[in-house]
């Protein structure tokens, strides 16, 4: 295999042989890229949504109705409650037997970081039943 060095032995033709080694590089570069991302493409999260049209929850006395208004005020079974009092009366109603189901009517405008901040306060408590009303109509 002659790479046309400074010797006049044999006359000047061209190279009939395929140069392998750059073709050889490219696919090794395109293994490795492979190899990296196909693990990313397997962690898919797997979540099957809930139907925007919900059914009537049949209301409980013993549920803990929790409402949270544009303004960010929370409600607690109706009456006006600071974030103190709210954390305290959660502990209360874990230590309940059964546990009631704490049941969140948040406004469309709130900002989701205070219903976070609400449902973080309930798990803490030892809430474990928690649940969002929404308003059962149906989707176009």
């Amino acid at each position: 295999m002659a790479f046309g060095g400074l010797s006049d032995n044999r006359a000047s033709q061209p190279v009939a042989e395929i140069n392998m080694i750059p073709l050889i590089d490219v696919m090794l570069v395109l293994l490795v890229i492979f190899i990296v991302t196909a693990p990313l493409l397997t962690h898919a999260v797997k979540i099957d949504l809930p139907k925007a049209s919900s059914q009537s929850n049949i209301l409980k006395k013993e549920n803990i109705h929790l409402s949270i208004d544009a303004a960010g005020n929370v409600f607690w079974n109706g009456e006006p409650i600071e974030a103190n009092v709210w954390s305290a009366r959660m502990r209360e109603a874990a230590k309940l037997d059964p546990q009631p189901e704490l049941h969140i009517r948040a406004d469309g405008e709130i900002a989701y970081k205070r219903v976070v901040s609400v449902m973080s306060d309930a798990a803490k408590a030892g809430l474990s039943r928690i649940g969002f009303v929404t308003d059962p109509r149906e989707v176009r």
